[in-house]
């Protein structure tokens, strides 16, 4: 299945599971073997990506900053690219802009993705029954981009993803396997860091540094 096969797919389900005034949100950034894929929970109305006007990257994230904190204290975009995307607005964000965001997350070596593609018109939560209908296309999605490390953000995904009752608090830097089409890939919990959990933000960017100091070395990538 090719990224283009897999996109169509999410296409379809979007109007199972989304707004249908909105498009679904795809994974990006480095897509053959990056260091670490990030995964979160699912798109809203807020990603300006999600509005079928916009003809940019259909990727995590556009025109929301959020997010890009956690980025930027994990060293993972640059200051100057930052500082922009912290000085525009939403609505702001031009599809060359949100190019060059995603250039910089390709040479960094990482993927950001929801388990979830349907776009929402707010945040209110999905139950797992939603998010497990996506399981199948992900796993094709962990297998197309063969990244080194997964990290999952917050219970409900952690749970849904390795088919087991998860809390984080309970997990940090913990490392769990999942088997995807006969490799095992290491997957760790963490705090979800924007939102409504944004006061856990420290506490995700400790974890996350010590996976990549940790898990990192031993998969021989540092």
């Amino acid at each position: 299945m090719t990224f283009d096969e897999l996109n169509s797919q999410y296409d379809k389900l979007q109007v199972k599971y989304g707004a249908k005034e909105l498009d679904p949100i795809y994974g990006d950034g480095c897509r053959r073997n990056p260091d670490i894929c990030f995964v979160f929970m699912n798109p809203t109305a807020r990603n300006i990506a999600s509005h079928k006007t916009w003809k940019g990257p259909k990727a995590p994230w556009v025109g929301i900053k959020n997010a890009w904190d956690l980025f930027y204290r994990l060293d993972l975009i640059p200051k100057d690219t930052y500082q922009e995307i912290r000085s525009k607005k939403g609505n702001e964000w031009t599809e060359e802009f949100a190019s060059e965001v995603y250039n910089e997350v390709k040479k960094h070596h990482y993927f950001i993705t929801n388990l979830g593609k349907c776009s929402q018109v707010d945040a209110r939560a999905l139950p797992d029954s939603v998010f497990e209908q996506y399981l199948f296309l992900f796993e094709k999605e962990i297998s197309l981009i063969n990244p080194k490390v997964i990290i999952l953000f917050g219970n409900q995904v952690s749970s849904v993803f390795l088919r087991e009752k998860i809390s984080v608090s309970k997990s940090r830097k913990q490392c769990y396997l999942r088997e995807i089409n006969k490799k095992v890939y290491p997957c760790y919990p963490v705090f979800y860091p924007v939102g409504n959990g944004r006061f856990n933000i420290d506490k995700a960017v400790e974890d996350i540094k010590w996976i990549r100091e940790h898990a990192l070395e031993k998969e021989n990538i540092k």
